[in-house]
């Protein structure tokens, strides 16, 4: 392989991106660089399942962002067979196990053709939104349209050489693993649908290919006879007993195993880069046994290919999980805009593990990503978080849309949260916020608003959303003493003047400053910061009958004036 000299200050991406272009131009000098991910729509595909698209789609973004031709392939592992009922399915889709994932039915309900195309169709319009761009390739139409029937013909003649490369490693154990923490972990452990299939594999000779069974589709089948010169091919089915004999040299209905069948995609797509997951790592895993079958027997080099780790979930709500399963990337379009998704991914190498936020961590995630968008307008951000941020709001086609006036993703929440979503009054309080530059209109403010609104709706439990008092609690007010109707009294007499965002931080802030005899620009004293918990306190539990609530700036924005004077008993 080239040298390549990088930049100690290069971010994992251009690194990848240098060592792939050289690479590529030591293998086939001149022709486009090819990039590749593997997903299976075997079930919903999560946000763990992303990072084996989004880790070559940033690579080939770079790529051709230098001015190189690059193609980013996505095969649909639509050919694999049907290996389990997902939890939350009718279990009698059970019926189906063995049969190719485009020939299985959708889950009842669903519009599609397909169990393959029903999940499919959400990845495919999140990758659309997320700007990830692709040629797709159906693994079923490959099959079945003989596209690699010479492929195939080639390792039938090279079985034995395949069962001996295998052989080297069927006896060396699996490298013990962690239990997986969460359940995103424990389902990308499982990786795509094929990662776990046999070798081929059976007591008998070896052939390192499996029809499905021409009377139940199954692939529960066993090639007992194979002709090298004929290509002639028996087969019998361990499901149903139906017998077959065909010619390879015409059949189209079957596949090769697994660790056959990803080398010789290698070769056939001239694959230079492609990551695979932690179920790839073991000794004798797909990878490592496919980059000398690749060599061997179809002539061609394994991709260079960086091994990515888990994807964890911070707190998403059982109401809006994928049915049975984990979070999905259209789950987390819905609360994230699309920039803070690719950043997620964009800002840590591959090997680095990260979660998603779903609960109350999605505010801080915002807050970091807006104080990064400060940095860089700012030119004072460093260079691996000025390369994170351009992967995140744009590739090499443009940038992507981006909501026009980001206010911060927390204030939004917690005003959607107390007008519940009422377009009218949102607008009223927005307008508020900042006197000398008011928003007019909602439209400046979205997507972000929206994807607020949703996390709202859905992400954070009824018994912890503000509720605004209707009545004043009569009872507390009139068992208050000197020091907090004092507080309660110099807050409404200052509404009028402080009457914004900013304004109503240095209000709420400052009462108990001013109570304590302390200038408005002191530090916070141990004294000063219990004055502020316990005023703090008091007003939430007058304005929404809690401890805690949302920043009160924001939340007395949202109560409006008068009705803060109603509650507070002014």
């Amino acid at each position: 392989m080239s040298t390549v000299v990088q930049s100690p200050e290069a971010d994992w991406v251009s690194r990848f991106a240098d060592e792939v272009i050289a690479e590529a131009e030591r293998r086939a000098p001149g022709k486009p660089i090819v990039c590749a991910s593997g997903l299976s729509p075997s079930g919903p595909i999560h946000l763990g399942n992303l990072r084996e698209v989004m880790t070559p789609h940033l690579v080939a973004d770079e790529i051709r962002r230098r001015g190189h031709e690059c193609v980013h392939l996505i095969s649909w592992d639509d050919y694999d067979r049907f290996r389990k009922v997902p939890a939350g399915i009718d279990p009698s889709w059970a019926e189906h196990i063995g049969k190719p994932l485009t020939s299985v039915p959708a889950p009842a309900g669903s519009t599609y053709a397909s169990w393959a195309e029903h999940f499919k169709a959400p990845m495919i319009a999140a990758l659309a939104e997320l700007g990830v761009e692709y040629t797709p390739i159906s693994q079923t139409e490959m099959y079945t349209k003989g596209a690699y029937r010479e492929q195939i013909l080639l390792a039938m003649r090279e079985r034995a050489r395949i069962d001996t490369i295998l052989g080297r490693f069927r006896t060396k154990g699996k490298a013990p693993s962690k239990k997986p923490k969460d359940e995103a972990e424990e389902a990308a452990a499982e990786g795509s649908g094929a990662a776990t299939e046999d070798d081929g594999a059976s007591g008998g000779s070896y052939f390192p290919y499996k029809p499905y069974c021409g009377n139940c589709e199954r692939d529960l089948t066993t090639v007992t006879a194979y002709n090298d010169e004929t290509t002639e091919l028996t087969y019998v089915c361990g499901s149903c007993g139906h017998t077959e004999t065909v010619f390879l040299s015409e059949f189209n209905r079957g596949k090769l195993v697994w660790k056959v069948d990803w080398p010789m995609r290698w070769a056939f797509e001239g694959v230079t880069f492609e990551p695979s997951g932690v179920d790839h790592s073991s000794p004798g895993s797909s990878f490592v046994v496919g980059g000398q079958i690749v060599g061997e027997v179809f002539g061609g080099e394994r991709p260079i290919g960086p091994m990515y780790a888990f994807v964890g979930i911070s707190g998403m709500a059982k109401m809006s999980s994928s049915k049975g399963g984990v979070p999905t990337p259209s789950d987390a379009l819905e609360i994230m805009e699309p920039a803070l998704l690719r950043w997620l991914y964009a800002r840590r190498k591959p090997n680095q593990s990260f979660k998603i936020a779903f609960d109350q961590e999605i505010q801080r995630l915002y807050d970091e990503w807006d104080a990064l968008e400060r940095k860089v307008a700012g030119s004072d951000a460093q260079p691996g978080d000025i390369a994170a941020h351009s992967r995140a709001i744009g590739t090499a086609a443009g940038p992507l849309p981006s909501t026009p006036r980001p206010l911060p993703y927390r204030t939004l929440a917690s005003i959607v949260d107390i007008t519940t979503g009422d377009d009218e009054q949102t607008l009223r309080i927005l307008h508020e916020l900042d006197p000398e530059n008011p928003v007019t209109s909602l439209d400046v403010t979205r997507p972000r608003l929206d994807r607020a609104q949703r996390w709202i709706t859905t992400q954070v439990p009824a018994d912890q959303r503000t509720r605004v008092r209707e009545e004043p609690d009569t009872e507390l007010l009139g068992s208050l003493g000197d020091t907090e109707r004092e507080s309660l009294r110099l807050l409404l007499e200052g509404l009028g003047s402080h009457w914004s965002l900013d304004g109503l931080t240095t209000l709420v802030y400052g009462v108990p400053k001013t109570q304590l005899g302390l200038p408005a620009d002191v530090k916070p004293t141990p004294e000063l910061k219990v004055a502020q918990r316990t005023f703090f306190a008091l007003l939430y539990q007058l304005l929404v009958g809690k401890d805690t609530g949302p920043r009160l700036p924001t939340l007395l924005l949202a109560v409006g004036a008068d009705r803060v004077r109603t509650l507070l008993g002014g």
